[in-house]
């Protein structure tokens, strides 16, 4: 078996998500793109139409009430890293990913809390004056993972 698939892993979800749509939409790109686990924050999703491929009967689904319960039962030495248009954040194109990390995005309306910011270990941004759909922005750190870029 492959070391570094030993390594590392990732998972990705989303604070108070607004369209079960955008959800759906992740969930299947997670799947595809080789996510460890899923889960949401705040508003409650289970199955989406938009999932054509069950991911969330294929990958672990977790849910958290609070960004609290969320942080609190973060894998042990995997780092939180924030998706987020903020002036802290670097540029996907320069970053090194985690090799265990896991990737938070925020609302589609409202982003990611101060408290989650906050706590944040990075905060990643596109070069772009203006955010990006969640689904489409998850999928494309997600991507980005998958070239063959230096981890820390």
């Amino acid at each position: 078996m492959n070391d570094n698939f030993i390594n590392e892993y990732f998972g990705i979800g989303i604070q108070n998500g607004k369209t079960p749509e955008n959800l759906g939409v992740l969930w299947r790109s997670a799947q595809n793109l080789g996510a460890t686990f899923i889960f949401t924050i705040g508003n409650r999703y289970a199955k989406q139409a938009s999932d054509t491929h069950d991911a969330v009967k294929s990958i672990p689904y977790f849910h958290y009430d609070t960004f609290e319960a969320f942080f609190e039962n973060l894998p042990k030495g995997a780092r939180l890293v924030g998706v987020e248009l903020d002036k802290k954040a670097v540029d996907l194109e320069t970053f090194e990913h985690p090799r265990r990390c896991v990737y938070l995005l925020g609302a589609e309306d409202h982003g990611l809390s101060q408290k989650a910011m906050d706590k944040c270990h990075f905060l990643v941004k596109f070069k772009s004056e203006k955010s990006l759909n969640v689904a489409v922005a998850g999928t494309i750190v997600m991507y980005d993972r998958n070239l063959s870029k230096p981890r820390s």
